[in-house]
């Protein structure tokens, strides 16, 4: 199998992860919005925030420790940073769907808001996944993957070329 086949494994792999704990994150931010739309008197967008907000905390925990956990970890300061500074984009992407179709259309049924969160969240998550494989969640170099060390590069070294054999 070619290395183009096992690099599409490895997407394939990655995906799968973020899609489940995305998929969970979703959840909780569909079940927080909805949970402070009706127990509270906040506004739409208000309530869309805090949710969005407990999710992007939901979300770091199972990208790191799940999703992500074989990537570097040695700047977890940086790395923090931009998971903020990408969520945050984010926020402004999904709540700035939810805010155009409530207050820009008047779609503000209860029907209408959860269609407009979730397509929001849809959007959102398109550039979240691009950011935080690009930018927050950094490979490890190809020299520390465990493809990359085989029999052939162990301990005896390269293979031997036709100018080194006697």
């Amino acid at each position: 199998m070619g290395h183009g086949a096992s690099r599409f494994r490895r997407l394939v792999r990655e995906v799968a992860k973020f899609g489940a704990v995305g998929g969970a994150g979703v959840l909780v931010n569909l079940v927080v919005f909805n949970l402070v739309r009706h127990t509270t008197d906040l506004q739409v967008v208000r309530a869309s925030v805090i949710a969005t907000v407990v999710a992007i905390v939901f979300n770091y925990v199972g990208f790191r420790y799940f999703t992500y956990r074989d990537r570097d970890k040695s700047r977890r300061t940086r790395e923090m940073t931009l998971f903020l500074f990408f969520s945050a984009i984010g926020l402004v992407i999904e709540n700035g769907v939810l805010y155009a179709a409530t207050y820009g259309f008047g779609w503000d049924t209860p029907l209408q808001n959860n269609v407009f969160k979730f397509v929001g969240i849809g959007i959102a998550t398109l550039f979240r996944f691009w950011s935080y494989r690009s930018w927050v969640f950094r490979a490890l170099p190809a020299r520390e993957t465990p493809a990359a060390s085989g029999p052939r590069n162990g301990p005896a070294g390269p293979p031997k070329t036709k100018q080194q054999v006697p």
